[in-house]
């Protein structure tokens, strides 16, 4: 404490690096408030967890012998407890973000504290970097200081040009046991195994670390059944719990009671879990993983750092000499990754986006990122907020961006509040966003309508504290402008259009608007709706698990995404050959409405056989020798002289309504075009100078000595080339010409085989012809093989029989 708070006087940042236990949390912010920088101002203490944020305040309020929200308060999203003395204001990541978006300045505030920032959440990252900000631009007195007990304090110091204070702390020592794993088992079993092992080896609380809350819940119930000891209690501890479970799960056992906290990583850090000195690791973790293809955040599972596993690991050294049991070998350790990946490398980062254009930063270039976001993702969250009409053109905030930066929500759930609010149903879009960012909220029904009925009956804190929430919001969000009512479904719609999904195949499997699978139970009844709005998807390999959507009906549909709606008129062959016409009504991949045409306008003919070519390419035309000879020969002449028109496949389907779109008049169907007519419709792309010119500079054909005329290749490697039977070249005694170049003769048996190619047929005849016709006349006695053949007489016959 006193290098800290030497540093701290001397300028206005520091990076803190000190064990777990140290007293990072607790004691740092109590020790700087009485510092004479602090003076009337308050000191911002970050965590990354609501129940950390909770824990903290009150360990430090009960050092001051005070009750929360005194001197020492915490803001968490659903609770607060601040009062006109809270000089000490612990917060979590995300409420800061909102305080200093709401007030860059951070009028009355004198440090804020970022603790365990090793977590690197993208809130986390940005709190920093706009902090910094503020700092460099607005509040030169405004102290920063980043705790972590692992983290590459250099890197970090030298983003905020800071000293880093380390202390070595005085944990007590920890065993580490490894346990292995054994794949065969189910993780729940082998967890409560090393649970049973532990109880029986050592004495104290165990505190267990599971991955998510299904795990949990699984292993508490084995649990309940296997254990015959009757002084053991069991406490889960997850996100999704009352406030008031999570903090018995914390609380001190009774005396002659074991406690068995099953965890998730929120018991990682900022929390010492009084009595517990037995940890049990099994050194995975569940992390949001963003895909910008689907617009999907999916949870996997992955193995912890070696950093999360050192946090672990000394949870149970903070009161006590402790044992660590850990599911794996101790090999493994070393293959474990040093730190976990930053959020801001794995997120969606529209709600980035969007707080960044609020700030005034249109990109994240100049602010003090650790970590700068990944370009294509960060590109692909500016397409969204400009979907959402967040942004106008010029990459600015629009009023609807405003009203959107303001409702403390993900931008898609914002704009779906703001947009219930227009319709007077803020409150119904209030609490769907509540079900879709707490999870637990309304139990595990995927239909929608079930989850907010059994979430209005639920009387618990955590519901009550959620639908005050949720009534902020809804004020928040404004009052109704006579839009159009919105269901349930156009909701959900709103917020996630490219998960609308239409029903296809075999009972529960559907297709999303963004044309990827998604599927329920065939035995949930939400399975045999036709359309679905839905709301949250569970990640797979090919397709997706629908957790949580509304039935939606396509009439409701089409009103009100109306603007979002293309029309595609399409020609199909009828049953009789006839072709018929229909037009379809899609978003995105899914056709909404598909009706028949009957007796279309020629000019919707027209219309659809060109969408036919932009949609399916030029092969659908019946391209002859003529016409793609032609388009051949100007390419061809275009090489060295760009005056001559493009007839390549893009530049024609660019220019379809200048030469296509004439020659379609009258027609049903692609193919009902000719050859000829396609010829010339291609030549009204060449201007008339320049066709007079074309034969001449580009002959279509070349006349053999034979007289017979073959076709020109000028798409041919080498330049132009003709195939001829060499028979019919006798007599020649110059190598024939074409656009100016020697034309590539490709000689032929008289059985029409390769025999050689050449740009000199006089130096073939007096070269090469000997071995040839040698050959030649072994394998076709019949004709002739002269010895000059520059002074024979052509032919395409063999000799007569009998000569």
């Amino acid at each position: 404490m006193p290098r800290l708070r030497a540093v701290l006087q001397a300028g206005p940042s520091a990076v803190l690096v000190a064990p777990p236990g140290a007293g990072k949390t607790t004691v740092v912010p109590l020790e700087l408030l009485n510092q004479s920088w602090a003076a009337g101002g308050k000191l911002i203490v970050l965590e990354p967890r609501r129940l950390a944020a909770r824990a903290a305040a009150a360990r430090m309020a009960s050092t001051l012998g005070e009750a929360v929200g005194e001197t020492v308060g915490f803001r968490v999203r659903m609770q607060s407890k601040v009062s006109a003395r809270t000089r000490i204001e612990v917060v979590t990541e995300g409420v800061f973000t909102r305080m200093i978006l709401d007030d860059p300045g951070l009028d009355g505030v004198a440090a804020v504290l970022f603790d365990e920032f090793h977590e690197r959440s993208l809130d986390a990252d940005l709190g920093l970097a706009l902090a910094r900000d503020s700092q460099k631009l607005l509040r030169e007195d405004l102290r920063l200081v980043v705790m972590s007990a692992t983290l590459d304090g250099a890197a970090v110091a030298s983003l905020l040009d800071a000293e880093v204070v380390e202390s070595h702390g005085r944990s007590f020592p920890v065993e580490t046991r490894y346990l292995g794993r054994d794949e065969r088992l189910r993780l729940e079993d082998q967890i409560v195994r090393a649970i049973e092992r532990a109880l029986a080896e050592e004495s104290g609380g165990v505190l267990v670390f599971l991955p998510g809350q299904g795990e949990i819940l699984r292993t508490a119930e084995r649990l309940a059944e296997r254990l015959t000891r009757q002084d053991v209690d069991i406490a889960p501890l997850y996100g999704a719990l009352d406030p008031a479970d999570q903090d018995r799960a914390i609380a001190p056992s009774p005396s002659g009671r074991r406690k068995v906290v099953l965890a998730t990583s929120i018991a990682e850090t900022s929390l010492t879990l009084q009595g517990v000195r037995v940890v049990i690791d099994a050194g995975l973790s569940r992390v949001p993983k963003f895909d910008p293809a689907s617009g999907l955040t999916r949870l996997e599972t992955v193995r912890v750092s070696r950093a999360a596993a050192d946090q672990r690991r000394g949870r149970a050294g903070r009161t006590e000499p402790g044992v660590c049991y850990r599911l794996w070998d101790e090999a493994q350790t070393r293959a474990l990754p040093a730190f976990a990946r930053p959020e801001i490398l794995e997120s969606d980062l529209s709600g980035l986006a969007l707080d960044l254009a609020r700030w005034g930063a249109r990109d994240p270039s100049g602010l003090a990122l650790l970590d700068p976001p990944p370009a294509a993702a960060f590109a692909e969250a500016r397409k969204l907020l400009e979907r959402l009409g967040a942004l106008d053109g010029e990459g600015s905030l629009t009023g609807h961006g405003r009203a959107l930066a303001d409702l403390p929500l993900p931008p898609r759930l914002a704009h779906m509040v703001l947009r219930g609010a227009a319709a007077d149903q803020a409150v119904r879009a209030a609490r769907i966003a509540v079900l879709l960012t707490e999870r637990g909220l309304g139990g595990r029904d995927v239909d929608l309508r079930h989850r907010l009925e059994a979430f209005e009956r639920d009387r618990s804190p955590r519901a009550r504290d959620a639908r005050a929430l949720a009534e902020r919001w809804a004020r928040a969000a404004g009052k109704p402008t006579g839009a159009a009512p919105l269901d349930d479904a156009l909701l959900l719609a709103e917020a996630f259009p490219e998960r609308i999904a239409k029903a296809r195949g075999s009972s529960g499997e559907f297709q999303l608007a963004t044309g990827r699978g998604a599927h329920l139970e065939p035995t949930d009844a939400m399975a045999r709706e036709p359309w679905l709005a839905i709301g949250e998807l569970g990640g797979g390999a090919a397709r997706d698990r629908i957790l949580l959507a509304a039935p939606l009906d396509p009439a409701s549909l089409r009103e009100a995404f109306a603007d979002r709606l293309t029309v595609e008129d399409r020609l199909e062959p009828s049953p009789s050959g006839r072709m018929q016409a229909r037009r379809l009504l899609r978003l995105e991949r899914l056709v909404v409405e598909d009706r028949r045409i009957d007796n279309p306008d020629p000019a919707m003919i027209e219309a659809a056989l060109l969408d036919q070519v932009r949609r399916e390419g030029l092969g659908g035309l019946s391209f002859g020798a003529g016409s793609a000879g032609l388009r051949r020969r100007v390419g061809f002449l275009r090489q060295s002289d760009p005056a001559w028109p493009d007839l390549s496949d893009e530049a024609l389907l660019a220019t379809l309504e200048s030469w296509l779109a004439p020659a379609l008049s009258g027609r049903q169907s692609l193919g009902a075009l000719a050859d000829h007519e396609l010829v010339d419709a291609l030549k009204t792309l060449i201007p008339w100078d320049r066709q007079r010119q074309l034969d001449a500079a580009a002959p279509p054909r070349w006349t053999a000595p034979t007289g017979n005329s073959f076709t020109i290749d000028y798409a041919a490697e080498g330049g132009p080339r003709v195939e001829v039977r060499v028979q019919e070249l006798y007599g020649l005694s110059e190598h024939p010409t074409a656009a100016g170049l020697p034309l590539t003769l490709a000689l032929l048996s008289p059985a029409h085989r390769p025999i050689q190619i050449t740009k000199d047929l006089p130096g073939f005849w007096r070269g090469s012809w000997k071995d040839v016709k040698s050959d030649m006349k072994g394998r076709y006695p019949r004709h002739v093989w002269p010895d000059e053949p520059w002074l024979a007489t052509p032919t395409t016959r063999a000799k007569p029989r009998g000569t």
